[in-house]
């Protein structure tokens, strides 16, 4: 029997971290004097904390970070944003169903996150899918963040299956084109902050969880191990 995998990516996609991530960030930055703004905090969504952090000096005009302030940086603003979270965690809609419902029909389960290890430890504990979980990857495992497919392709082989028997579910622009380039048929969900236009990429684009079942996932398995396709 062929293995087949979902892999969820986990900020806006299975917990609703939009404020979290907002504060946090906003408020770490000031006091290094850099503005984050609305447009800046849109385009770090999906992506590490190094390059996230280098755009944002550019963009106030300063010089370029060492590694040792990036790290200094994304240690206190991972640190806010997990208090933040421990203090008001808020799963998806239907998030957790749609986990259970898949698992039961026989779909590894793996997520592949651009957050810490930490973060994603924080975030399986608050979900309870830990004895369902067959995989999970994060930003601390890649060399590349997304949009290239290493944080996935990794997730997949931890699972063991291959990446054309994966399907991703992403509500970021850089997660599609990194499922897209990996070889992964994928599902954009449009959470807040985002619009059905960056995630056209996917091959289904929803605006909430529980618009989606295991029906769908057999769907595009059905397309992506077509002979045409």
């Amino acid at each position: 029997m062929t293995l087949h995998a979902a892999l969820f990516d986990l900020d806006g996609t299975l917990i609703d971290t939009y404020d979290a991530h907002w504060h946090a960030w906003k408020t770490i930055c000031a006091e290094y004097t850099v503005e984050v703004t609305a447009e800046s905090f849109s385009r770090s969504f999906g992506r590490t904390n190094p390059p996230i952090i280098r755009d944002l000096w550019k963009e106030c005009g300063l010089e370029e970070p060492n590694t040792q302030l990036i790290q200094e940086v994304a240690d206190k603003k991972e640190a806010m944003f997990r208090k933040i979270l421990s203090d008001d965690f808020k799963p998806m809609d239907g998030a957790v169903d749609l986990i259970r419902s898949l698992h039961k029909n026989g779909w590894a389960i793996g997520i592949g996150t651009s957050a810490p290890r930490e973060n994603l430890e924080q975030g399986v504990k608050g979900l309870g899918i830990q004895d369902i979980l067959a995989g999970a990857t994060c930003g601390d495992d890649v060399t590349h963040g997304k949009p290239n497919p290493e944080v996935f392709t990794l997730c997949a082989q931890q699972i063991g299956a291959q990446a054309s028997h994966c399907v991703v579910i992403e509500d970021a622009a850089a997660g599609i084109e990194a499922a897209t380039r990996g070889g992964m048929p994928s599902i954009g969900f449009a959470s807040r902050g985002h619009t059905r236009e960056e995630l056209k990429g996917a091959n289904i684009v929803v605006d909430a969880l529980t618009e989606i079942s295991t029906k769908d996932f057999i769907s595009l398995m059905t397309e992506s191990t077509s002979p045409d396709a």
